[in-house]
């Protein structure tokens, strides 16, 4: 491997105080950098070669940033180290491998930079992490057509053997014999039957921590069809359970002392004559009666028979992600994932945590009133809240209603998708919640 070339990190208005020397202060001032957030400029040699690249950290931030993201995401193929004011070094290091991933399944591989491991980082902790977001970025940027519900078991399978997980799939007809009516009601339209895997790994004496993804694979929006600039994207609709694996993975690669269960129900929303229809009224695990009032808002159906399943065994920490409401995106946009909690000390938990490690949540209410939203004359609760408000709200409580034996639940809502690249995260699908909610765990559950 060649000689690593140096990445000066310099925050705004601190080239001063940088330790440059006279050469590379002057070049820094002709070129009119500053610190500027981002900003990558190219140092010369004597002999006009290239000795390094000074980069801009920006302002001083009050939290963690995966600004570093920036100068991978920019710098051509090569070997570099950092130096300068750069920060907490397992946090430098994930920021600078998480802003060089690429997702080159359908195109020519582009070599990527890579980095030298600064002093102090935390080499484990980096990969555990790093692996965690490209399994949650790989499954989400994939389409359908490589990955509908048989492609993502044959994924989960090996996933869990791979780390010494105990699987077990139910799949087809089997679902209504095993209780999970609702799953199975959105999924029989597809080609592919509708299934609920469940993982399990570590000692069974050890807190309980069960983690829920919701697992859609395809969205058309059923017989409530979306229009086809709302189908664009929506190979992302599994981007629950592909954070939940994200996390899964984290967890086991760090031995956390838990034990951790993983439901992933897997559908794809289709539509054929055997489609759910509006006006539907669907029974489920619970027992609670669900009337449809829009086929769209499928993903807290698959959720709900899930949840009750885990909430049935009373777990120390019942957590779901799931690509839930185009209200949450409205309330919060792209990058900031609400948080709902029936613990608030948790959830004030989980977003220090989140800001701790650039990957941010924010706590939203459980606002009980609301759940009048969702009331049926004919069923228990109907799928979907009148009159356009509050819709991440409504959701979150149309799921508070199938857990009521967990200790604590979380529920997040979140994208799954970058609109744009910004630090750390490429274009396209990507992690949320997966380092806010390990950090949280690792602290309570070490090792």
């Amino acid at each position: 491997m060649s000689a690593a070339l140096p990445i000066i990190c310099v925050p705004e208005n601190g080239v001063a105080s940088a330790g440059l020397t006279p050469q590379q202060m002057g070049w820094a001032e002709a070129n009119g950098f500053a610190g500027q957030r981002g900003r990558l400029l190219a140092l010369p040699d004597a002999e006009a070669g290239l000795s390094g690249y000074l980069f801009g950290t920006g302002p001083a931030e009050d939290r963690p940033t995966l600004v570093l993201g920036l100068a991978a995401a920019a710098l051509p193929a090569g070997n570099y180290e950092l130096a300068g004011a750069y920060g907490d070094p397992t946090l430098a290091a994930l920021a600078f491998r998480l802003g060089a991933y690429r997702f080159d399944r359908y195109r020519a591989v582009k070599p990527a930079p890579t980095l030298v491991l600064p002093p102090g980082a935390d080499a484990d902790e980096v990969e555990r992490l790093l692996a965690a977001a490209t399994i949650a970025r790989d499954l989400i940027n994939t389409p359908a057509n490589d990955l509908g519900p048989d492609a993502f078991e044959a994924f989960i399978q090996t996933f869990a053997a791979d780390r010494g997980m105990a699987i077990t799939v139910t799949r087809g007809d089997d679902l209504l014999a095993q209780g999970f009516p609702m799953i199975h009601a959105v999924g029989r339209a597809a080609a592919e039957a509708p299934r609920l895997i469940d993982l399990s790994w570590g000692d069974p004496s050890h807190p309980k921590v069960t983690l829920v993804g919701k697992g859609v694979t395809f969205d058309t929006g059923g017989l409530d069809i979306k229009p086809s600039s709302g189908m664009l994207i929506m190979k992302k609709d599994m981007g629950g359970a592909a954070n939940v694996l994200g996390l899964a993975h984290a967890i086991v690669a760090a031995g956390l002392k838990l034990r951790l269960r993983v439901l992933i129900p897997i559908v794809e929303n289709a539509i054929s004559a055997s489609a759910f229809r509006p006006g539907d009224i669907l029974r489920s695990r619970k027992g609670l009666t669900v009337e449809i009032g829009n086929t769209d808002a499928e993903g807290r159906l698959i959720l709900a028979d899930a949840l009750a399943l885990a909430d049935e065994e009373s777990p120390d920490l019942l957590l779901d992600m799931a690509t839930l409401t185009g209200a949450a995106r409205v309330a919060l946009g792209p990058e900031l994932p609400p948080l709902y909690s029936t613990d608030d000390a948790l959830a004030g938990a989980l977003m220090a945590s989140g800001l701790r490690s650039d990957d941010p949540l924010w706590h939203m209410p459980l606002w009980s009133p609301y759940d009048a939203m969702m009331s049926s004359k004919i069923a228990d609760v109907n799928n979907a809240g009148t009159g356009g408000f509050a819709g991440s709200v409504t959701a979150a409580l149309f799921l508070r209603r199938f857990v009521s034996n967990a200790k604590s639940w979380v529920h997040l809502d979140i994208y799954g998708w970058a609109p744009d690249a910004r630090a750390g995260r490429s274009q396209g699908g990507t992690d949320q919640g997966i380092r806010a909610v390990y950090g949280l765990l690792k602290q309570r559950y070490p090792r």
